[in-house]
Parts: structure tokens; C-alpha cells; sequence
């Protein structure tokens, strides 16, 4: 079973002193089967009380406030967690929408799970569903079969698109990073009426050429009837196995974004994201993204975009 260390740093620097930070932030892994937190050290800026809760999607969720003026807003979070699931999976691919109709009435939120979003270019969505479901596929195949889609037709390319950036636009450019192709993925299955959930977290495979390695990544959960949920890729065009690291859990990025909030004052923000993952043999995986934000107001919301997720 893989051990991983992940470092991840997040800081706001103000070109002017701001006050009463507070915040919600969303780094402390998920609780589930598949990994375990052997170690963690999480540090703020002035070192707040953070009071920890679960949140309507089971996050693992904390708040705090930064009263004293400040230029400078620094999370730190080191982690070592060790992953338990199997290196290969096996998926049930033999039970389909009667099976999935069944599971879903029985549970509340996965009929929010299985709401579209509204988005313009419907007949793109509707299009793609119909070149992919053919009654009598299991569900396990129709979710695979949609992250191949993704994958052999949209192109991997950093810096086009941001948080904010939406389904409709994303179907415009045909490119885009993990945090895009997870979002597509979402309307797609939503669209079939397959409960879906967005995911944020690492991905660790070390030196294998997967793209998104050692940054913060997000991907995809679909309920497969019989087996439950299901991770899956499509910026890689793989299941989840061991090599995934989940932080949140929710319909979209908006419910699992690592870290957002208000402060009072009036600045312009700088934000960078440094995070490095390192592995079992020694070596180390790391990143650093400088995002430019806007000028801030008073009373103002950090914008939502706060993480890249490349």
C-alpha cells in the first residue's frame, strides 16, 4: 500500500492591509475506506483557532478567522497518507439503469447528484449521450465509455480556462484541464440520469507520464449499481485506483474548493499554490502557480477560483 507526502501551500499576499479574514477551507483529506491520514500539520497565518466539521457532502471542512491586519494570508498543510485500495479494480460491469433506478430512490442525495446544470449547447450533451448509450450497456460501461469521449476529443492544454470558465465554453474550446473535464464528464452522466459527483484531491502516480501528477487534480465519481462509487478520470482515461488522494467531495468545484472566504479592506490580491508530492523511493513531484486576482472590495468574497486545479 502506497505512502505518499503531499506539501501544499497556499498564499494571499494584499497590497494593502486587510482584516477579518475569515475563511472555509477544504484540505483535510476525506474520510474513507480507501486512504488513511498516517500524518498531518496544517498552519495559518497568525495561527487562528480552526474549528473543524462534516459538511453536507461529508467533508472534512474548517473555518477560522484572521482578525489582526494583515498583508499576507498563508495555509500550509502537510500530509502523509497512505492508500488502500487495490492497484486494479474490479468494477461490476453487468448492472444497468433498472438496477441504478432502485439504488437511487433510496438515497436523497443522489437524485441532487443526478440534476444537469443549465447550460445552452444542450444538443452538444444530447449528441454525445446518443453516440455513447445503447439500451442493454451496464452502467460501469456507459460511464467508461464517456471518459474515453472526453478524452480522445478534448485537448489537455493549461492556462485557457479558469474556475469560473463553464460547461458551455469549455464544449466551445474543446480543451481545457482535469477541473473542465471533470465538469463535462458531470453534465454528461447527469444528463443520463447516472448520479455523479465531482472530486477534488491529488494525483500521485509517480513516473508514469499521467497528467495532472503531483498538482491538485479533481475527477469524477459515478454510482455503478452494485458497487457503489465509482472514481474515474478522464483527464487520464483511467479508473481510480491507489494512486488518487481525495480531499472533497460535491456537485461541482464550487462545493470543494480547498479554500475560500471574506476579508474586510480594500487590496489587490496575489495568490500562488505550491504543491509537491512526495513518493516511496526518495523522489519528489512538485508545482508552483502564481494567479493574478483582481482588486479586491470592501466586505469582499476571495474569489472561488482560489485553487487552480491543473
Amino acid at each position: 500500500m502506497p505512502v505518499f507526502k503531499i506539501h501544499h501551500i497556499t498564499k494571499y499576499e494584499y497590497d494593502q492591509l486587510v482584516k477579518e479574514s475569515i475563511n472555509e477551507i477544504r484540505v483535510l483529506p476525506y474520510q474513507c475506506a480507501g486512504q488513511e491520514v498516517l500524518q498531518q500539520n496544517l498552519v495559518v497565518t497568525g495561527h487562528p483557532p480552526i474549528h473543524t466539521f462534516l459538511d453536507y457532502w461529508g467533508n472534512n471542512t474548517g473555518t477560522f478567522n484572521l482578525l489582526a491586519p494583515h498583508r499576507e494570508l498563508v495555509i500550509e498543510n502537510k500530509l502523509m497518507v497512505r492508500t488502500t485500495n487495490p492497484a486494479e479494480i474490479e468494477m461490476n460491469y453487468t448492472t444497468g439503469f433498472a438496477e441504478l433506478q432502485e439504488e437511487t430512490d433510496a438515497h436523497l442525495s443522489m437524485l441532487e447528484l443526478a440534476r444537469t446544470d443549465l447550460v445552452e449547447t444542450r444538443k452538444s450533451i444530447r449528441d454525445i449521450v446518443a453516440a455513447i448509450h445503447r439500451p442493454g450497456k451496464s452502467i460501469a460501461h456507459i460511464v467508461e465509455e464517456c471518459c474515453h469521449y472526453i478524452f480522445r476529443n478534448f485537448d489537455y492544454i493549461k492556462g485557457i480556462t479558469t474556475t469560473e470558465t463553464t460547461v458551455d465554453e469549455i464544449l466551445e474550446l474543446r480543451s481545457g484541464v482535469c477541473q473542465d473535464f471533470a465538469h463535462v464528464l458531470l453534465q454528461i452522466l447527469r444528463t443520463m440520469k447516472i448520479p455523479s459527483r465531482y472530486v477534488s484531491g491529488y494525483i500521485c502516480p509517480n513516473k508514469n507520464g499521467m497528467r495532472g501528477e503531483g498538482a491538485t487534480h479533481a475527477w469524477v465519481e459515478a454510482w455503478v449499481p452494485g458497487y457503489g462509487w465509482a472514481g474515474i478520470d478522464p483527464t487520464n482515461d483511467v479508473w481510480v485506483t491507489n494512486k488518487h488522494v481525495k480531499l472533497a467531495v460535491g456537485r461541482n468545484f464550487k462545493d470543494c474548493s480547498p479554500s475560500k472566504g471574506t476579508f474586510r479592506g480594500i487590496a489587490e490580491q496575489k495568490l500562488s499554490v505550491y504543491v509537491s508530492v512526495g513518493y516511496e523511493d526518495g523522489k519528489t513531484f512538485e508545482e508552483l502557480n502564481n494567479v493574478r486576482m483582481g482588486p479586491g472590495k470592501k466586505d469582499t468574497d476571495m474569489p472561488a477560483n482560489d485553487q487552480p486545479q491543473q
